[in-house]
């Protein structure tokens, strides 16, 4: 465990938990954010691809009580009734073929009493962001066919607001709309086909791909395993430069060390040559006293 003990130090475990909230962040947020998308996509590229083959049905068949559901989303139906004139509402920041646009939503009065939404299509801004003369819808009596769509939902903050003589909204949300204008909506909308009475530039048909929403989630479940494995690897690199420096220490302080027979044999010769010449020194003297010397 003390090989481990430098796992502890703040450093190394704000990276543990960088590593592990992006993981983390990658398998339960990202990866399924993606990946929803994507199943939602395909979704409803199968409701419009089936939608194409199919006759259109009577709006009160499909709508009911109950308003656009996510399995008559993109459905073609017919619905009989007229505009509700002077009632166009705007919806601002749209983008048709890489263009802004303003989108222009008619209240509908069906056969049966009730009041739905039509898209009728969009129109182009002048003079930069100016709302321009949009075409009144037909009076009286008509037949539209059109495709049932949902509601998009709101975000707070953008609240609709009256401009250029019209109301205009940042959302195709009917209830949204309903509160604004005081009338009754049905929930959900009708985006009105082309050369419809009351059309203007029909919008097109989303394209049948699913895009690229698997390829993005599936980068992001790769991402969260890629994460703890780099991080393992450095813990490992970390400990295998640790014991390297601790094996240079070893052998420095080896080689660092004296070798006792060598000094002791230095100290053994250095002695008897010391007696040696020592000894030979008092001869030396005793002969020049006594004449012994020759």
């Amino acid at each position: 465990m003390r090989r481990l003990s430098f796992l502890l130090r703040p450093s190394w475990l704000v990276l543990a938990l960088v590593v592990v909230g992006f993981a983390y962040a990658c398998f339960t947020v990202l990866a399924p954010w993606q990946l929803g998308k994507n199943t939602s996509t395909e979704a409803r590229n199968d409701r419009i691809a089936e939608s194409v083959s199919q006759d259109p049905l009577p709006v009160d068949d499909l709508f009911g009580n109950g308003g656009a559901t996510t399995d008559t989303e993109w459905r073609r139906v017919i619905a009989d009734g007229s505009y509700l004139p002077d009632s166009d509402v705007l919806v601002r920041l749209r983008s048709t073929e890489s263009k802004p646009a303003y989108e222009v939503l008619t209240p509908f009065v069906l056969d049966d009493g009730n009041t739905i939404l039509v898209d009728r299509g969009y129109v182009r801004p002048v003079e930069g962001t100016a709302v321009p003369e949009i075409l009144a819808a037909p009076t009286g009596p008509v037949t539209l066919e059109a495709r049932i769509r949902m509601s998009e939902g709101t975000v707070e903050g953008k609240d609709p607001f009256t401009d250029a003589g019209y109301l205009q909204v940042y959302f195709i949300d009917s209830g949204q709309i309903a509160e604004a204008s005081g009338l009754d909506l049905a929930d959900g909308y009708l985006q009105l086909d082309p050369e419809q009475p009351g059309v203007l530039e029909a919008k097109a048909l989303p394209q049948l791909d699913a895009g690229p929403y698997l390829s993005y989630g599936l980068q992001w479940l790769a991402f969260g395993i890629m994460a703890p494995l780099g991080l393992a690897y450095f813990v490992w690199a970390e400990i295998r430069e640790r014991r390297k420096a601790k094996a240079r220490n070893s052998d420095e302080v080896i080689s660092s060390e004296p070798k006792p027979t060598s000094n002791k044999a230095t100290i053994v010769r250095s002695g008897s040559v010391r007696s040696t010449s020592t000894a030979r020194t008092t001869s030396d003297k005793l002969a020049d006293r006594y004449g012994g010397r020759r």
